[in-house]
This record gives C-alpha cells, sequence and structure tokens, in this order.
C-alpha cells in the first residue's frame, strides 16, 4: 500500500515536472491565448457587476514603444535586468519595512518582480496561498531560464489586466490613447504603468490625483525620451 501510494506521487510529480517544462517551452515561441485570471474574471463578473467581456489582443514585441517595457520596468520592478527572477534584496526590505507597517495599521509592501507576476498570471490561479507561491517561485525561475529577460517583458505586457476587462498593451493602447501600442509615448506608456497595481480602480484616461502622482514618478525613473 505504502509503495503503491509513494509510486503514484513519484509519477505525478515526474509528470507534473515534464509538463511544467513543456509549457514553458511552448509559450517561449507561441503567445498563451488565455490566463487563470481571466476566466476567474468572466466567472465573476455576473456577481460583481464588471464586464462580462474578455478584450485581449496580442501584439508582438517589434509592435510594442520601447517606452512601455522603460514604464513597467520603473514601476514595478527596477531591478529587473539584474536579479534572477526573485530580488532578494527588496524582499528583506519588505519584511523589515512589513513590521512597523502592519503595526501602523497599513497595508504590507509586496517585491513581487515582473518575473514573478508572469509566473503568477499566466501559469496559476489568482488566490493567496502558501502552496501557490511555492510554484511562483518554480515557475520564476523556470520562465528566467528558458524564457530570458525580452519574452518575459513581452509575455507580461501582453497578458497583464490594464483595466475592466482590459488585457494586453495593445488593447490597453487603444481604449485609453486610441492609437496602436507602437506609437505610445514615453508619457502615456509612464500613466499605463501607473495603474498596473490596481487596473480595475485606477484609469489612465481618467487618472486619479494618486496615479498622477505615480505616473510623474515612473516617468522620472525612465529617463531619455
Amino acid at each position: 500500500m505504502i509503495t503503491s501510494i509513494f509510486l503514484w506521487l513519484w509519477r505525478t510529480f515526474v509528470a507534473f515536472l515534464l509538463g511544467s517544462v513543456l509549457l514553458v517551452c511552448v509559450y517561449r515561441v507561441v503567445p498563451p491565448a488565455v490566463t487563470p485570471l481571466m476566466i476567474w474574471r468572466l466567472v465573476q463578473a455576473p456577481f460583481t457587476g464588471h464586464s462580462l467581456l474578455l478584450k485581449h489582443e496580442w501584439v508582438s514585441k517589434s509592435d510594442i514603444s520601447k517606452s512601455v517595457f522603460r514604464s513597467v520596468i520603473a514601476g514595478e520592478d527596477g531591478g529587473f535586468m539584474r536579479h534572477n527572477g526573485i530580488d532578494w534584496k527588496a524582499v528583506d526590505r519588505a519584511k523589515k519595512a512589513n513590521v512597523g507597517r502592519v503595526k501602523r495599521g497599513k497595508l504590507p509592501l509586496g517585491a513581487s518582480t515582473i518575473t514573478m507576476q508572469t509566473a503568477k498570471n499566466i501559469f496559476l490561479v489568482p488566490w493567496r496561498s502558501i502552496v501557490r507561491k511555492a510554484f511562483e517561485v518554480y515557475f520564476t525561475y523556470l520562465i528566467e531560464g528558458i524564457w530570458g529577460k525580452q519574452r518575459i517583458l513581452e509575455v507580461y505586457v501582453n497578458m497583464i489586466e490594464w483595466g475592466d476587462g482590459i488585457y494586453g498593451i495593445q488593447q490597453a493602447s487603444e481604449e485609453y490613447y486610441g492609437k496602436n501600442a507602437s506609437a505610445l509615448s514615453a508619457t502615456e506608456s509612464a500613466g499605463l504603468a501607473a495603474v498596473i497595481p490596481n487596473p480595475r480602480r485606477f484609469h489612465a484616461d481618467n487618472p486619479s490625483n494618486y496615479t498622477k502622482k505615480r505616473s510623474a514618478f515612473i516617468r522620472g525613473r525612465m529617463g531619455g525620451k
């Protein structure tokens, strides 16, 4: 009996390992069609009053303004090009800062990198748990090793949520600015990056004071044109 259980567990582990590596290899060249978050949003929609439509369009990296990539790095993960998927220094800083923040009743700081966000969005359900976090770390290192930085950025901006029912930078660019993602300016890119933390609350086309300040901060960190 114990031998049978061990054998089943071993086969399950090997199947997951091979399946996950194969899927990551496929997504290195094939655009993901849908994410678990997209599906979950559609399931929630009838009960939350949010959009019942899913607007999404994939565009290649060459058809996206370079300012978009600079803006998401500036706003979400300044060390993206230097770390190997997880910014452990940022994790340590967040742990130290959160001790005081929690005592003061403030929300804890996060240390999620662009790679971690991509792993979570593409492969995992949007529910918080220790188990999901462990899988997030696994997929983070996996896509860093197989995809590389440029593919991670391409998948990230094409698949994340930019507004209610809006997914991908091309759809966001059309919805908010009426133009292709390739034509976005640095200021417009910063405005879009500013809504990423809460895209169903913040709006690039009608920014709150907080969003304006965050956009200006991101634009300042971007530098250049």
